[in-house]
This record gives C-alpha cells, structure tokens and sequence, in this order.
C-alpha cells in the first residue's frame, strides 16, 4: 500500500546536495561524408532543370526558383546547425575512413557501398523520373 512520509520524516531523513552538471557532445552530423550531400543535391536539382527544360513555360519560372530554394535551404540549414556549438568536434568521416570501417546505424553496421545505396537512391530515382515525365510529355 502507499504510505504517507511527512515533511518533518523526509526533512530528517533526506539529504539535500547539488544538482550533477552533466555535459555531453552531441554529434548533430551524420558522419558521412559530404560527396555524399552533394550529389543529392545535384540529383535533386537535376529532377528540377531536367523539369524546366523539358516543360518550360514562363509561369514555371518562380515555382521552380521556390523548390530550388527548398531544396538549398533545405541542406543549408542542418549544416549550418551542425557548426552552432563551440565545441563540437563531430565531422563528417572521409570516404576512405567510410570505405575502411563503415557506418553504424540503427540495424547494425553498414558497408560504405550500401550507405552510399541508402542515401542516394531516392534522388536517383526521382530524377529518372523526371527523365521519363518529360520524354513522356514529348511524346504526348
């Protein structure tokens, strides 16, 4: 059952001391190394001037300009947080530190091959699609 403690038992009974500073790194990267960032980047940017190019009106100027703008920001931004402690010291790994060891995920540790897979084969699929909507689109 629950028993009730008074502020007299508690106060005779419990010690007060300070509180812990705990300070820990937190590694805000992802650890892979920035070739991979940017040709995401591109790939991603490719889909939209493969897009432009294929079906260019005047009035897709500015929404185009919009998604190039998301897309840059969109990769800016985390690098950006990255950098905002003084003291972090977590830097994306090189290609042949990735080759060498790999990278630890969620799963189990992973082939830089297949990390490599992982992260680009999204933007590698969106831009064939975009090849394959306008040669559709010129086809039609």
């Amino acid at each position: 059952m629950v028993k009730h403690f008074t502020r007299e038992l508690v106060a005779e009974q419990g010690t007060i001391v300070e509180t812990p500073v705990v300070s820990h790194e937190t590694d805000r990267s992802f650890e892979l190394p920035k070739g991979l960032y940017v040709a995401t980047v591109g790939l991603y940017l490719g889909f939209l001037a493969v897009m432009a190019a294929g079906l260019s009106t005047p009035g897709l100027i500015l929404p185009m300009a919009i998604f190039a703008f998301v897309i840059l920001a969109g990769f800016a931004l985390p690098t950006i947080w990255t950098r905002m402690q003084p003291q972090h010291r977590g830097r994306a790994k090189s290609w042949s530190k990735l080759a060498s060891g790999g990278i630890a995920t969620h799963t189990g540790r992973v082939s830089a091959r297949d990390a490599a897979v992982q992260v680009l084969i999204l933007p590698v699929l969106i831009f064939c699609w975009g090849i394959v909507a306008v040669t559709i689109a010129a086809f039609v």
